[in-house]
């Protein structure tokens, strides 16, 4: 196979590999109901006129299965912090007690599993256009290699491992998937 054509599959593979890791990433923010640091990841506050992530404004701990402590670095942070999580709709209420801020994990219904699971397969169905958009991508570029003078077998042949890829990384995101969702469902 040509170089090119070598670059057209490696580029492929790496925008797959990034959809994979965007959707893991997204899929740490659906809570399973136990407490997790990166519960509060998408939390962002004000802090002296510019949005910062949380985890550069405070500590967030679990001291159990079910809570949350948040202790911020500067005490003049704690009303900030609870606002920020109130505004991230996270479905979370805070609590401050004057040093840290605690947030107790409900424990998920049955409709919110439901609704978690709906969240999940959105994300991962993201990730599948994503991989599809790749496959698109790099299967017009090997046309572009065949009109510029590249063998019609070698062409094939790319179109073939460039599917192949796409075939497995859709059964990784469909893995992914029900990982989630046994996590998700599991009382």
């Amino acid at each position: 196979m040509t170089e090119e054509i070598d670059l057209i599959i490696a580029s492929a593979k790496e925008a797959m590999d990034s959809s994979i890791a965007h959707l893991e990433k997204s899929l740490l923010n659906i809570r399973a109901g136990k407490a997790s640091p990166q519960m509060l990841g998408a939390v962002f506050v004000d802090y002296y006129g510019s949005q910062t992530p949380l985890s550069q404004v405070a500590s967030v701990n679990v001291p159990d299965a079910r809570t949350l402590t948040v202790t911020p670095w500067e005490k003049s942070m704690l009303q900030p912090i609870e606002k920020a999580i109130m505004i991230a709709n996270l479905g979370l209420n805070p609590m401050n007690n004057g040093d840290n801020i605690i947030i107790n994990i409900p424990a998920l219904t049955e409709e919110r599993r439901k609704d978690l699971v709906k969240q999940a397969k959105a994300e991962t169905e993201e990730a599948k256009i994503g991989i599809r958009n790749a496959r698109k991508d790099a299967n017009n570029d090997i046309k572009k290699e065949e009109k510029n003078g590249v063998s019609e077998d070698v062409c094939k042949d790319a179109e073939e491992q460039v599917q192949k890829l796409t075939d497995a990384f859709i059964k990784k995101i469909d893995d992914i998937l029900v990982r989630k969702e046994e996590e998700i469902l599991k009382v």
